[in-house]
């Protein structure tokens, strides 16, 4: 059976992916619709980094908070739909440079560092195929953040609003799921783990430098 609330927040984010569409199609130049789409992000943000106590990324995201209130007190929100395409890309460069940075600077990989608080001890074979699955992940942020700027600069706003609201967390989704899939096949001597059960490891604050 799946766990409950890996099921909850899967239908909290589809509901929030098809609001975000809507709104953006039909009210993207409202102030309560700039603090409906962009405010949960930002406080998602500041919780996760609050956790992991990355104090750079806190200070980011409350300059960029208190930014995002006094645009909408003002309601010198400027060009919005750059300001949308702006937070898209930018949040996919953020997690591509967070997990390219373990390639180059840490023994080990990010999702090897996740593999080890799941299971405790990884295998030199569960090193080398998690650093591969990383570099996959980066690939895959910087790919999106390209096709995001492209899909704005060559077709409509409705086009990127589908791209970002509702192929990019399918996308996502896809990569998880299929990975989970396919590690079992190419490694059945791996030990077994949930999906739930990475997810809690990756919330959990690091523990190696």
């Amino acid at each position: 059976m799946p766990d409950w609330r890996l099921v909850l927040g899967l239908l909290a984010a589809a509901a929030y992916a098809l609001l975000s569409h809507g709104l953006m199609l039909h009210a993207a130049d409202r102030p309560w619709a700039v603090a409906a789409l962009l405010g949960p992000l930002l406080l998602a943000g500041l919780g996760f980094a609050l956790k992991r106590r990355n104090l750079p990324a806190v200070a980011l995201m409350l300059l960029a908070g208190a930014g995002l209130l006094v645009a909408v007190a003002r309601g010198g929100i400027g060009p919005v739909n750059r300001l949308y395409v702006a937070q898209h890309v930018g949040i996919h460069l953020a997690l591509c440079a967070s997990f390219g940075l373990t390639l180059w600077r840490s023994p080990l990989s990010l999702i090897g560092q996740i593999a080890q608080r799941v299971h405790g001890s990884i295998t030199p074979a569960m090193v080398a195929y998690t650093r591969r699955v990383t570099a996959v992940w980066t690939g895959y942020f910087v790919g999106m953040a390209l096709l995001s700027l492209w899909v704005y600069a060559n077709h409509s706003w409705d086009s990127w609003s589908l791209l970002a609201n509702l192929i990019t967390p399918l996308a996502i989704g896809g990569l998880f799921v299929g990975e989970y899939l396919l590690r079992y096949r190419l490694h059945p001597e791996f030990e077994r783990s949930t999906l739930m059960s990475a997810v809690r490891a990756y919330s959990r604050p690091r523990t190696i430098p």
